[in-house]
């Protein structure tokens, strides 16, 4: 009884606040409008659905399906299909044009209903309603709940027009399965678009979000068949459909076809999203503040403001346009693998087509699966001779001008007490260096080095943007790769791009540009060359690295093609093996190691890292 009373008084008091909502009066005039009350209280900004946002490679393809809390695809007001629409409204609110909101009639039919009961058995929903509890609230069964709701509701009306909303109403519910929205669930469901679903199909999917757990296709399949017979019915009552498209759709039998979520090459996939935070950092400023944050929770602080901004992004439906090329990924991909077939032994690899500078592939690890640790992009390694190119030859050109048939002492050398020797000990008198370079030797790089000054060596090496360089490099060891963290493998590849574009340094990227889904540019990089040296001194240098290739340590690498060029390198106790070099159209970088660090040298006698590069440049030709 105690309950009875209670709904008795809630239902008096919601009748008094349709009257008051609805009924103007003398004190209205001279006070402030409910309107105006509630664009205060209840202020509704643009309305927006989260969308699906997509990856697409090179020839526009999508790669990946990008959602987070909600899966949808929204349609235009025009490309929704008529006999949804009148579905809904016949179904769920056949007032949908004449009411503010809300049904008084169906609230009221819904209330009295409840206080029979003695419980909330009924909503008396309108579709606007249903709209503002999709929108901004839950679907808790209180009479606060419902009260709120009318508010929204009714907001809703004052700032949109009918079609508006129903349009955003078939694009909001939810179709179970993670389906948001009409399309994404014939998609999900049919494996096509809406528009190609049959009346049948149609009106099966609008049976779902009614009760999406009691309607769930996949396991209640009989109720959601028997619902959709019963919406058949109502349409044929209301005169939506004729008798021949009631009985051709009655009988049509349902078949599920269940599409699969697009998400291919996970590491390319992997790297792009964090490219994309990259991106929209540097685009809006978010870097430079994490950057020169003052304290680690200023900086903290920023890095979370870019999180959000990148979630509010990819949730309002982008495509990200990249420069992947799946035949090179993929090649790349099973290369590792059929070279690299030992227990504890990973490797990573990237592709740039440095006529675009454009990242066309990447390998994060053997076996690698989304979100994994990414070795191309995350693991710094030292880098061992492969720097030599980069520190010392390429400064030594072009600070003296000197001829690669220069000679340099190869023999031991010692400097306050830093006594770096040749692989295997050797002492091989005064060498060209070209000749130094082809076989690269250690000595002569640390002399050429300390030549020209460390300061100098340096000054070259921070215009390719390796991220860490830290003051304690700065000395005679990192001629022959003595770094305290080294370089990942793309930074390295990156960075090797320069001898393809005649001393200069254009970062590469993966992304060639972020749009909306309507194809307005949103995001794109404006990278700008950065001078290194002169195009004498890199042709010097391009000399040296077809050396390497030709007689020297990378001949496993060679085959027949135009121009090959290359460098190895290999660190203390053979915990890394790398080789990076370029043909007439792509630079490609290969490291092959332990993730503990630990020694591989059982691998250097076979070189793999020189067969997976060769076996993904001679596909690329």
């Amino acid at each position: 009884m105690r309950v009875l009373t209670g709904y008795s008084i809630i239902f008096v008091t919601f009748i008094v606040f349709i009257f008051v909502l609805l009924q103007a009066n003398a004190e209205l005039k001279t006070a402030e409008s409910l309107p105006s009350v509630l664009d205060k209280e209840i202020p509704l900004d643009e309305v927006t659905l989260k969308q699906t946002s997509y990856i697409t490679d090179q020839q526009g393809n999508t790669i990946s399906e990008i959602h987070h809390s909600e899966n949808r695809v929204v349609l235009s007001q025009e490309e929704i299909p008529q006999i949804i629409k009148d579905l809904f409204i016949t179904i769920e609110d056949q007032s949908f044009y004449e009411h503010i909101g809300f049904d008084i009639s169906g609230i009221g039919r819904a209330a009295l209903t409840n206080l029979q009961n003695d419980s909330i058995e009924q909503g008396g929903s309108t579709l606007t309603q249903q709209l503002a509890r999709n929108l901004y609230l839950t679907n808790e069964k209180t009479y606060n709940r419902k009260l709120s709701e009318l508010l929204y509701s009714y907001q809703l009306e004052r700032s949109l027009t009918k079609d508006e909303i129903l349009t955003l109403y078939i694009n909001a519910i939810y179709f179970q399965n993670g389906a948001y929205g009409i399309e994404t669930a014939s998609q999900l469901y049919f494996n096509k678009s809406i528009k190609d679903a049959s009346l049948a199909q149609i009106a099966f999917l609008c049976a779902i979000p009614n009760n999406p757990s009691l309607y769930n296709p996949y396991t209640k399949f009989e109720n959601t068949k028997k619902r959709q017979e019963r919406i058949l019915k109502n349409l044929l009552d209301s005169k939506k459909i004729t008798n021949d498209e009631y009985n051709i759709a009655l009988n049509e039998s349902i078949q599920l076809d269940k599409s699969q979520r697009i998400d291919f090459h996970p590491d390319y996939t992997t790297y792009i999203l964090h490219e994309l935070e990259e991106l929209i950092g540097q685009a809006e400023g978010y870097t430079e503040k994490v950057k020169t944050a003052t304290s680690n929770t200023e900086k903290e602080k920023q890095q979370k403001k870019l999180d959000n901004r990148i979630r509010e992004v990819l949730e309002s439906g982008v495509k990200i346009e990249t420069a992947l090329n799946p035949t090179i990924q993929n090649i790349a991909v099973n290369a590792l693998k059929q070279y690299l077939p030992y227990q504890n032994v990973e490797g990573a690899a990237a592709v740039i087509n440095h006529s675009t500078n454009q990242l066309v592939a990447i390998v994060g690890g053997k076996d690698y699966e989304k979100y994994d640790f990414h070795r191309a992009f995350q693991a710094f390694r030292q880098p061992g001779s492969a720097i030599k190119p980069l520190l010392v030859y390429g400064p030594y050109f072009e600070q003296t001008g000197a001829s690669i048939y220069q000679l340099i002492n190869a023999n031991q050398y010692c400097k306050n007490g830093y006594c770096p020797r040749n692989y295997g000990g050797g002492q091989y008198g005064n060498v060209s260096l070209k000749s130094a370079f082809a076989f690269s030797h250690n000595t002569p790089a640390v002399r050429l080095l300390n030549k020209i000054g460390i300061q100098t060596g340096f000054s070259y090496l921070e215009k390719m943007q390796f991220t860490n360089i830290v003051e304690g490099d700065y000395s005679l060891p990192a001629a022959i790769g003595g770094f305290t963290y080294g370089m990942s493998p793309l930074e390295m590849t990156k960075a090797y791009t320069i001898f393809s574009n005649n001393g200069q340094y254009i970062p590469a990227h993966g992304i060639t540009r972020v749009t909306d889904l309507q194809g307005n540019t949103l995001y794109e990089w404006k990278n700008q060359p950065t001078y290194v040296w002169s195009e004498e001194t890199n042709n010097k240098m391009r000399t040296l690295l077809k050396e390497v290739v030709s007689n020297g340590t990378g001949k496993e690498a060679s085959f027949s093609s135009g121009y090959l060029g290359g460098k190895t390198g290999t660190t203390n106790n053979v915990k890394d093996l790398w080789f990076i070099g370029m043909t007439s159209t792509y630079t490609t970088g290969v490291w092959v190691g332990n993730d503990q660090s630990k020694s591989i040298e059982r691998l250097e006698t076979r070189k793999p890292q020189l067969y997976i590069w060769k076996e993904i440049m001679k596909a690329s030709q």
